[in-house]
């Protein structure tokens, strides 16, 4: 491969938070180069966003449709071949399905759609084509994360029996939208969010890193969902029963009116044989809890990693990796399998590992069945399997 992956963006434009994580981290390995935009709604904020990125004015568009029609007439080797959607929730679906129509790849941004209806029939369109379609669940880019999955996927834990895994945040914890905050404002607003606030903004994340770390299904959930800020449309507050396919159980606990916490995911996985946990806010450590033997500890670039692990891993041990190197593995794997699509060329399989539709759907699907459950008398509700589209 002689060139760099083209991408164009939509959203992320001035005054956005995501937009900008999403291209550093696309621009970290140097694989990835944004030629074009369309980063705003408003067609001037668009085009002064595109200029302070320093894009070409005839490569910085009004709207997503105009970027897509025009990319798609330039020659091929100018053209943009990847789309990386940055948006709030319920602009995801019209430019990911125009993108995929139109030949181009998708990296888009959590949850899939602004409803179900919209998830089934883009993953009906992924599935009829030839394109890469990435989710950005960035938390399965950390290496220590792919580290526990294997050991879960090879049985080192034994049979898996209990998933304990809480996102608490306290940005909420007061009617910050009412102040007109843009990510406040937009996420818990239902016609840009969609039917759920802190379940679907965070509790997807936890959902998806307790399927990814298991690779089990949540079968069945029970759940208790509130709005604890007076004035708030959406829900802030959500606890979860979780039962899984191989019989296991679970709890999830996503909230952002926990006053006083950052970011703190966490997650704990207990087997037969033992146990391990991982926190977002110390990334880069895995402790894992014997039956029979001392506590290990795993560390980021450290020795007696799987492979896995290793391949995500970009610098040595005790220089910390974090939150931007995890989104970058997202875009780097992508990437290489673009790359390989170009040069009609397999891709080491260690590369293909980046949450797709059907993650995306799942996505989708949790968050309905805990509102249904969070509203209903009935409370245990089936997730898993579902009838397919």
């Amino acid at each position: 491969m002689s060139r760099k992956i083209r991408m164009g963006m939509v959203g992320g434009g001035q005054g956005a938070f995501i937009g900008a994580v999403h291209r550093m981290a696309a621009a970290l390995d140097g694989q990835i180069e944004l030629v074009c935009g369309a980063f705003s709604s408003d067609a001037e904020k668009s085009l002064l966003s595109g200029k302070e990125l320093y894009l070409s004015p005839n490569r910085i568009y009004a709207n997503y449709q105009e970027m897509i029609e025009k990319e798609r007439h330039m020659d091929a080797d100018l053209r943009m071949d990847l789309v990386s959607i940055v948006t709030p929730n319920h602009v995801h679906f019209g430019p990911a399905k125009l993108a995929i129509q139109n030949g181009f790849h998708v990296i888009c941004d959590k949850p899939l759609t602004y409803n179900l209806e919209e998830a089934y029939e883009l993953q009906k369109l992924v599935k009829n084509a030839d394109r890469i379609f990435a989710l950005t669940h960035n938390y399965t880019g950390y290496p220590m994360v792919k580290q526990a999955r294997q050991m879960v996927k090879l049985g080192d834990l034994g049979k898996i029996r209990k998933v304990v895994v809480e996102y608490p945040q306290g940005w909420l914890s007061t009617l910050l939208e009412a102040s007109d905050q843009k990510q406040a404002s937009w996420r818990t607003d239902p016609s840009r969010s969609g039917i759920a606030g802190a379940i679907g903004d965070i509790g997807t994340h936890a959902e998806n890193l307790a399927e990814y770390i298991t690779g089990l299904k949540i079968s069945e959930l029970c759940a208790d969902i509130s709005t604890l800020v007076s004035g708030r449309l959406l829900d802030d507050d959500g606890n979860v029963l979780l039962r899984f396919d191989n019989g296991a159980r679970g709890i999830l606990y996503a909230s952002q009116i926990s006053a006083g916490e950052e970011n703190n995911l966490r997650i704990r996985v207990y087997g037969e044989r033992g146990g391990l946990e991982w926190a977002q806010m110390e990334p880069n450590t895995l402790t894992v809890r014997w039956a029979d033997r001392p506590v290990e500890v795993y560390r980021t670039g450290s020795y007696n990693l799987y492979p896995e692990a290793s391949a995500h891993t970009r610098i040595p041990a005790g220089h910390p990796e974090g939150y931007l190197e995890a989104f970058a593995n997202i875009y780097r794997n992508v990437a290489k399998c673009i790359q390989a699509k170009l040069d009609k060329a397999e891709v080491d399989p260690v590369f293909k590992d980046f949450p797709g539709i059907d993650d995306g759907v799942r996505g989708m699907e949790f968050i309905y069945k805990v509102i249904e459950s969070g509203k209903s008398d009935q409370k245990w509700i089936a997730l898993y399997p579902h009838p397919q589209p």
